[in-house]
């Protein structure tokens, strides 16, 4: 057998859990994996900051299931990981984290670029560790991914010291065992069964852990057997498709919107992989007064707004069809939640035809679901848009619309749609961002032009940090520090080799957005937006009246 040191038992370790890509930046601590990778059948992809890195793993994580791992220096390259390898854990994306370490031999006193990150990442990841000997390497690899993959799925982090990494490595990697399905028990599923013959309006909140779960045939199999309406959080659009009857759209928004209604009439709330992280029950919840059923793979986060009179844990498709078995809701009513789509819909629509310059956040995101097919991806970055996107974009299948609703991390949207783009090279993305948020990773799109991963950045330009200016004039009626200049995007894109637009009227939004998606580069386009809609938004909102 070859000897390998521990750099390169690593990298062996890493081509047995799987993995595709590496992203990161090169360091001077990281010397010897990087040596090691290059005769790996794993493609790094170098990129222009250690943030980008960790959101191209959460994302890539988050689309496949499988852990998107990420590798930067110590010191500085590993602070600069810390908030996408965050975003990756609160999101319940799978990702690794690999950072380079000086030596042991230096640890015990004063060093140059020196930090405790085992202690520094503890808080942000389910599980870190330093290989402190070679040999515990596939430990240390096969650990890091079993935790990083299991519900809920989160970041871990493995830190890496320079003579370590040197070191002549005994050992291989583990072998690898896929987790058994587990089953709820025969009582919770009587008892929910039970609850749901007997409610009269009751409505379903799916989140994220049904994606997570290919729980979506059965999700939406239940639903339409039951007659029972939908509302998704953020990060569970697509679970039921947005064209069915039944679908109530998004629900998450701080503000009343026609979905509260459905909740405030709702006598049984159905969670199906529903995660308190992106939408607190308090929000629909406040009195824990209408009664909630959790079913999901892992047991229920404590709440005071959340306690369930049913917790059905275990594979959530198995125990949707197990609880259908159950159910009798012959002669009951039609849910109070179906009558409320037709107010949602029609809203949608209303948007439809406007031709106001500057544009219409409503707008421009019905234009944009106009030109994207069912399977094609949208990210959203963080910020105003996100609301809107979050309220607005509609999906038939999941994971095509995501966003950030656990951390929500600005800058997140262009290095996810470098992801998606390797994940699925030949469905169209588009990256949806404020300018804020793009100024934040921009210098990743110089990455997408050279390894090749073309799609559309479409920017919300409103000179501003809008979702604070929202919240600053709800609280104070006036805002304060939140507004700044742009560079010209267009001259901005074409520095970079990429093709740049610049809507200035409202009928040319739907061209230009089919004229970038058919570029061979990356495209940038530069959407001015109206954002008086948001405190409109919240003015119509405070109006609604539900008919109970």
């Amino acid at each position: 057998m070859v000897e390998l040191n521990t750099a390169e038992l690593l990298v062996k370790c890493l081509e047995n859990e799987g993995v595709d890509y590496i992203f990161g930046l090169p360091g001077e601590e990281n010397l010897h994996v990087l040596q090691a990778l290059k005769h790996s059948s794993i493609q790094f992809i170098t990129v222009r900051h250690e943030q980008g890195a960790a959101f191209m793993a959460d994302v890539y994580g988050r689309l496949t299931g499988k852990a998107g791992v990420c590798l930067s220096t110590l010191g500085p390259g590993a602070t600069n990981l810390m908030t996408g390898v965050a975003d990756a854990n609160l999101d319940r994306a799978p990702l690794v984290a690999i950072t380079g370490q000086v030596g042991t031999d230096r640890m015990h006193i004063e060093s140059h670029q020196y930090l405790d990150l085992v202690a520094m990442f503890a808080p942000v990841t389910k599980w870190n560790a330093q290989i402190v000997r070679p040999g515990i390497t596939p430990e240390v690899v096969r650990r890091a991914f079993k935790l990083a993959q299991t519900e809920k799925p989160g970041a871990v982090h493995i830190d890496l010291p320079e003579n370590i990494a040197a070191m002549t490595a005994p050992g291989y990697p583990l072998q690898k065992h896929d987790l058994e399905k587990t089953f709820a028990s025969f009582h919770s599923i009587e008892t929910a069964a039970t609850a749901i013959s007997q409610a009269k309006n009751p409505i379903i909140l799916v989140g994220n852990g049904a994606i997570r779960a290919s729980a979506s045939p059965a999700v939406t199999r239940f639903a339409q057997q039951l007659n029972i309406p939908v509302a998704n959080t953020f990060m569970g659009k697509g679970v039921i498709p947005y064209t069915s009857p039944l679908a109530l759209w998004s629900v998450g928004l701080q503000s009343r919107d026609f979905i509260t209604c459905g909740f405030e009439r709702s006598d049984l709330v159905i969670c199906i992989g529903y995660d308190l992280v992106e939408y607190s029950p308090k929000k629909w919840n406040p009195d824990s007064q209408i009664p909630v059923i959790h079913i999901d793979a892992t047991p229920a986060e404590v709440d005071s707004s959340y306690i369930p009179i049913a917790e059905v844990i275990g594979d959530i498709s198995d125990s949707l069809e197990e609880i259908l078995k159950r159910v009798d809701r012959q002669g009951k009513p039609t849910p109070y939640g179906l009558e409320l789509r037709e107010n949602i819909v029609a809203d949608y629509e209303y948007y439809a035809q406007d031709t106001e310059f500057p544009i219409k956040p409503q707008k421009i995101i019905y234009d944009l679901r106009k030109v994207m097919g069912g399977d094609d991806i949208v990210i959203s970055d963080v910020g105003a848009h996100k609301m809107w996107m979050a309220r607005h974009y509609h999906c038939e299948k999941p994971n095509t619309c995501l966003i950030s609703n656990g951390f929500a991390a600005m800058g997140i949207a262009i290095p996810g749609a470098i992801a998606a783009k390797l994940v699925y090279p030949d469905r169209k993305v588009v990256a949806v961002s404020g300018d804020g948020g793009f100024m934040m990773n921009c210098q990743e799109l110089e990455t997408a032009l050279r390894i090749g991963t073309n799609f559309v950045t479409l920017i919300f330009n409103d000179g501003a940090y809008g979702l604070i200016d929202w919240k600053q004039h709800n609280y104070f009626g006036e805002s304060a520090f939140i507004q700044f200049s742009n560079p010209d995007f267009v001259k901005f894109a074409e520095s970079m080799g990429l093709k740049g637009y610049r809507v200035t009227q409202t009928a040319d939004l739907l061209p230009t957005l089919q004229e970038a998606l058919a570029q061979s580069v990356p495209a940038v386009i530069d959407c001015p937006v109206d954002y008086r809609e948001n405190l409109k938004f919240t003015q119509r909102s405070g109006e609604v009246v539900c008919n109970i």
